[in-house]
């Protein structure tokens, strides 16, 4: 294998991606070879690309793109690494998480990528440093184990898979160093990224679906504007099942949601009427109703106090129940020992909602969970551009629980230019301001402000 054709292969395609070298003062990164006779020995030879500001020889910071190739035909390592010398200005690059979301999809089961990119303490896991195809070079990887946070091997690097797995890694590198600076630079870079991060299209309201007719009792979960109880209600029509339908609040109740007694205002005497809550209903429509499915739709199930408003009725929420001999009275001569066959429950619940407590662990016990997330959608109302940067800025800068808080595919459909601009100017622009003010997403600050004010013309620090 050629090390010269994949070093060739690799300047081609940075500059594809915008790094294109204008003269020695104005360079995007700083070319490193060490690929001599003796080095290939296993005496640390490598190639690739480091900081612009880093010297060409010696040891070196920050973050590289580094190959370490054989010049037999033996598999490479391809490497995001980091210089010897630490950190010096890429120590805040390091700890975004949409660092490692990126570099993490580049890999398969043959490579390995850290938890932590700030790390340069931890030694390669044993699946690298022991493996057996990466003998010829272990001594080599063995000098830069601390300092390799990304890594995959290479079978043949010339082979059109070999390629693309390269070329992805530099367009990774590039979105790293922000190389792009046209509509041109920034296609080129997805294309070599698409093969990797693009995910299967799925049919939501089909697993969901599966789910349900596995478990019975299910909460939808994710942030505000994904479609939750829409989702719920289609999935009713779907096993067309009779549904009954109630949103929860703070001041729900165990007589709102079961059974309670009220008083008669129309009477002139003081008197009380008995109040089926809707679980009630729905629950004595199923029984009478024997070859009906039924769904019970609970919106917003956790900004109820759960403990108060389920009462005993906790218990027949119990998954593939084998024992059902104790009864459990729902109202006056009404008890049950087991919910019935023909009786689902769909609730939703808003993970972007930060004044609510996390819910009960005997609740997540008894109900399985399905994840709804922020996605495309095809409708010709639906402002791509705006979702897909939200989206970008999201997926960079957001911690793994702040990404419940992006908005969903909901608030990007709109009728016109206006419309959407009036949604970002009254809907969009608060919410995140909101979330900053609580100190979240703080990192991502200044990019959410300058989409604000080049499609809104307004600041989130006036």
């Amino acid at each position: 294998m050629s090390i010269d054709n994949i070093k060739q292969f690799i300047k081609e395609r940075a500059e594809q991606f915008g790094a294109k070298i204008d003269n020695e003062f104005n360079k995007p990164y700083v070319e490193r070879n060490n690929t001599g006779q003796e080095a290939l020995k296993d005496n640390g030879a490598y190639f690739g690309f480091i900081h612009p500001e880093e010297e060409t020889s010696g040891p070196f910071h920050d973050f590289s793109l580094t190959i370490f190739p054989s010049d037999q035909d033996k598999p490479w390592l391809v490497c995001l690494g980091i210089g010897s010398s630490g950190f010096k200005n890429d120590y805040e690059l390091a700890t975004y998480p949409g660092l490692r979301r990126l570099f993490s999809k580049l890999i398969n089961d043959r490579g390995f990528c850290k938890s932590d990119f700030s790390d340069i303490e931890t030694s390669l896991p044993k699946t690298i440093t022991g493996n057996q195809d990466l003998q010829h070079i272990k001594n080599t990887i063995k000098i830069y184990t601390k300092v390799l946070p990304v890594c995959q091997i290479v079978n043949d690097p010339e082979s059109e898979d070999g390629k693309k797995l390269i070329a992805a890694f530099v367009a990774g590198y590039a979105k790293l160093r922000d190389w792009p600076s046209n509509k041109e630079h920034r296609k080129a870079i997805s294309d070599a990224l698409e093969p990797f991060t693009k995910t299967n299209e799925v049919n939501e309201v089909e697993e969901i679906t599966n789910l349900l007719n596995e478990r019975k009792f299910i909460v939808l979960q994710g942030p505000p504007g994904t479609g939750k109880t829409r989702s719920a209600k289609e999935v009713a029509e779907k096993i067309k099942a009779k549904t009954f339908f109630t949103q929860f609040h703070a001041e729900t109740s165990f007589s709102d949601f079961i059974y309670g007694i009220r008083p008669d205002i129309n009477n002139k005497e003081l008197s009380y009427s008995e109040s089926l809550g809707s679980f009630t209903e729905a629950l004595k429509y199923a029984i009478n109703k024997g070859g009906e499915k039924v769904i019970l739709i609970i919106d917003e199930i956790n900004r109820a106090n759960l403990s108060n408003v389920l009462g005993p009725i906790f218990y027949l929420f119990e998954h593939k129940m084998d024992k059902s001999n104790v009864e459990i009275e729902i109202s006056p001569g009404f008890k049950i020992n087991k919910l019935p066959e023909n009786f689902y429950v769909i609730a939703t619940m808003n993970t972007a909602d930060r004044s609510l407590a996390v819910v009960d662990f005997a609740l997540r016990r008894r109900f399985a969970w399905y994840s709804l997330k922020p996605k495309e959608i095809k409708n010709t109302k639906f402002f791509k551009g705006d979702f897909l940067k939200i989206q970008e800025i999201f997926d960079w800068y957001a911690s793994s629980n702040e990404l419940s808080l992006q908005p969903g595919q909901g608030y990007f459909i709109a009728d016109s230019q206006e419309e959407m601009k009036n949604r970002i100017k009254y809907e969009i622009f608060p919410l995140i301001k909101e979330y900053l003010q609580e100190g979240l997403l703080k990192n991502a600050k200044e990019e959410f402000n300058k989409y604000f004010n080049d499609r809104i013309k307004l600041s989130l620090f006036e």
